[in-house]
């Protein structure tokens, strides 16, 4: 069955530029894999062209299945990199970045799930890049708070994980692995091992979710302490992946902005394009996190690293 044609607002330029094809060039020489890539991002022009970029660490397989993601899935991941958080802070150094999301694929194959790669690359970005702010977008370590921890401990300007949809679609649209509420106590339990730790979430709609269903899962994340949100509508990606039910119009994301600044989030970038790791927030956050620690705010200038 074809799929339904997108609205004029889900339409975007194909990718290009100098700027584009030297960050898509450096990744290949380093061996970095991209998300914007492997999860067919519709931003990758905008991103790319304007200096920002998602590199996922630890390889492009996962060990999920979840029926929304186009990244390759396989019972076992590929071999870690030792180099690879050095290769990482090295291309966020040559990129001159001050703001990097570093995110992964889910290793369930791995003794500590990828945490300590995740604690090694932040480790490295902050040797090579001591004025860098890091953000971590993690997965759920099967719940496991001791591999939660060694993240926590290295201490990442903002640690992210996201539920991905509301509760009531969870087993449909993620892996059995997953699940909302341990999602939610992965949150959690951030804040426990740190509170002055800045959290984040991001939802997708356009599956099934309803509007007071949306406003449920926003307080449940803001009852775990999260104080940034994305939410972006979801994309198939190919014919063998969950369909779009719905293309929710502008008006809708920014009735879920309205709504999510009024529940307390400290910022809510919501929108049809809007991704999880959208260069769109990081410019409020970075004010945010320099006007806590009383820094200057640098001027825009982004990457993301996923691992």
């Amino acid at each position: 069955m074809a799929r339904t044609p997108k609205p004029p607002w889900l339409k975007v330029k194909m990718p290009g530029g100098a700027r584009y094809t030297r960050i898509k060039q450096r990744a290949r020489q380093l061996s970095l894999h991209t998300v914007c890539e492997e999860a067919r991002c519709p931003n990758i022009g905008e991103c790319w062209g304007g200096g920002t970029a998602t590199f996922m660490v630890m390889g492009g397989i996962c060990t999920r299945g979840c029926r929304f993601c186009a990244v390759t899935t396989r019972r076992t991941g590929m071999p870690l990199d030792p180099q690879e958080p050095r290769k990482v802070a090295e291309a966020i150094r040559e990129m001159e970045l001050d703001y990097v999301v570093v995110t992964s694929v889910d290793r369930d194959d791995l003794p500590d799930e990828g945490a300590g790669h995740f604690a090694a690359c932040i480790s490295q970005i902050r040797a090579l890049n001591p004025k860098t702010l890091v953000e971590v977008l993690v997965p759920d370590f099967s719940g496991h708070i001791e591999h939660l921890s060694k993240v926590v401990d290295a201490r990442p300007d903002v640690l992210a994980h996201n539920v991905e949809c509301i509760e009531r679609l969870t087993r449909t649209v993620r892996d059995p692995r997953a699940g909302y509420a341990q999602s939610l106590e992965v949150l959690r339990r951030v804040k426990e091992l740190d509170p002055e730790r800045p959290t984040k979430s991001s939802l997708m709609v356009g599956i099934g979710e309803t509007r007071d269903e949306m406003v449920q899962a926003m307080r449940d994340l803001r009852s775990v302490g999260v104080e940034f949100l994305t939410v972006g509508q979801y994309l198939q990606p190919t014919g063998k992946h969950l369909a779009v039910t719905e293309f929710v119009p502008p008006e809708m994301f920014a009735e879920y902005e309205r709504i999510g600044l009024e529940l307390g989030f400290g910022y809510v970038a919501s929108g049809p394009l809007v991704r999880s790791s959208y260069k769109a927030g990081e410019f409020f956050i970075r004010q945010h996190l320099r006007a806590r620690s009383g820094s200057e705010v640098a001027a825009p200038s982004s990457v993301e690293a996923h691992p």
